[in-house]
């Protein structure tokens, strides 16, 4: 787990077992399995799609995303990048706010550059590419898969919110 930003940590499976155990954290959850599958307690491919929290379920201090790291941007909601963006900015000044995926490379340090964009001016925005180089350097590991990737192409100036 690595500390981005005063009290924004990304991290990955492991580091969300670490969090949980220490209880005082704001965590999401931005992986389906275990933790979507887990909260909602379904078997199976998936959870329904008619089901009330079939992208994004709420508990207690953490926010939990049926996200998956896929290659096509259109299987990736914009309502779940936007609820995480949003519970990092409403949970950041109370308490440490861990956001991970199964591997910490793609889903969760991809929702904390959006964090970036949004709500900071930390990042070099002139382009998509410099976007990405000025994030790196304070997430060396990030390596989006294709779907996030194509998410942050498409929607990148969108973030481009108050801060800037």
């Amino acid at each position: 787990m690595i500390e981005i930003h005063p009290n924004l940590f990304v991290g990955d499976e492991a580091d969300a077992s670490v969090a949980l155990k220490e209880g005082d954290w704001y965590i999401i959850h931005a992986c389906k399995e275990p933790f979507h599958r887990q909260a909602l307690g379904y078997s199976g491919r998936a959870v329904p799609k008619n089901h009330p929290e079939y992208l994004i379920a709420r508990r207690d201090a953490r926010l939990v995303l049926n996200l998956v790291d896929v290659p096509d941007p259109a299987y990736i909601a914009k309502e779940i990048m936007d609820a995480a963006v949003e519970a990092i900015a409403e949970n950041i000044s109370q308490k440490k706010v861990l956001v991970h995926c199964n591997q910490g490379m793609s889903r969760s340090p991809t929702i904390a550059l959006l964090y970036f964009l949004k709500h900071t001016k930390e990042l070099n925005t002139s382009s998509l590419v410099d976007i990405v180089e000025s994030f790196k350097v304070k997430y060396p590991a990030y390596n989006p898969a294709g779907g996030v990737a194509g998410f942050v192409e498409r929607y990148w100036q969108d973030y481009l919110g108050q801060a800037h």
